[in-house]
């Protein structure tokens, strides 16, 4: 039940957020620390929270808390497709990122685009960081049950088998940690989650990005 709320509501979005420009104009040009780039759609972008609240705002503080010197900055947009992201692609790259959490691909499967063409556009993304020497850690997503079960594992797929592929990290459900849990960490539309719900997607992924992020100065 949780899975088909989150993602019928998800597809009704739509780009709420600012374009990511407005983000990177104000990015200090002195700050020496690595850059970690989230790509992604309205789970990245914290939809419905206050300024500050997304997971990656959490993952920053996290980051800082435990001494890793790392800049985490949230290229997330409300509603984005794979195609979308790989339009604006080169935003990200220009940040030279030394790690990339991609984290796209659910409105594709809500609107029952081809498997093929979104894998394709993740492909492409994947190739277009890696070639400025970013390491990319996949975020991945479900579909609820009436996709059918041939529709979903071939979704699904596409996140295995490319990490299968270009040796990625991957994160198979990116909400794994709150969804087996009750409605609390969700916000009222049952989609997206609260600043609590975020402050744990943070950590899930802070587990798969320990390993890659170097000593801390702690």
């Amino acid at each position: 039940m949780l899975y088909s709320v989150f993602f019928a509501l998800l597809l009704t979005l739509g780009n709420a957020w600012a374009a990511p420009q407005a983000v990177i104009k104000t990015l200090s040009k002195t700050d020496t620390r690595k850059t970690l780039v989230v790509f992604g759609d309205s789970l990245s972008a914290g939809y419905g929270l206050a300024q500050g609240q997304s997971y990656p705002d959490d993952l920053q503080r996290k980051l800082d808390a435990q001494g890793y010197a790392w800049r985490v900055v949230n290229l997330g947009i409300s509603g984005d497709t794979t195609a979308g992201g790989l339009a604006r692609v080169k935003t990200g790259v220009a940040l030279k990122p030394a790690l990339v959490l991609l984290e796209l691909g659910g409105n594709d499967g809500l609107r029952g685009l081809s498997l093929a063409m979104t894998r394709e556009n993740m492909e492409q993304m994947i190739v277009a960081f890696q070639r400025v020497g970013a390491r990319v850690v996949l975020a991945g997503m479900t579909l609820p049950p009436n996709y059918g079960p041939d529709y979903i594992h071939g979704f699904e797929t596409i996140y295995s088998s490319l990490a299968a592929k270009y040796k990625l990290p991957l994160i198979p459900f990116l909400l794994q940690d709150i969804a087996t849990r009750d409605m609390r960490y969700f916000q009222r539309d049952g989609v997206h989650p609260t600043a609590e719900g975020a402050q744990i997607v943070s950590g899930t992924v802070l587990r798969t990005l320990k390993p890659l992020l170097g000593a801390a100065k702690n």
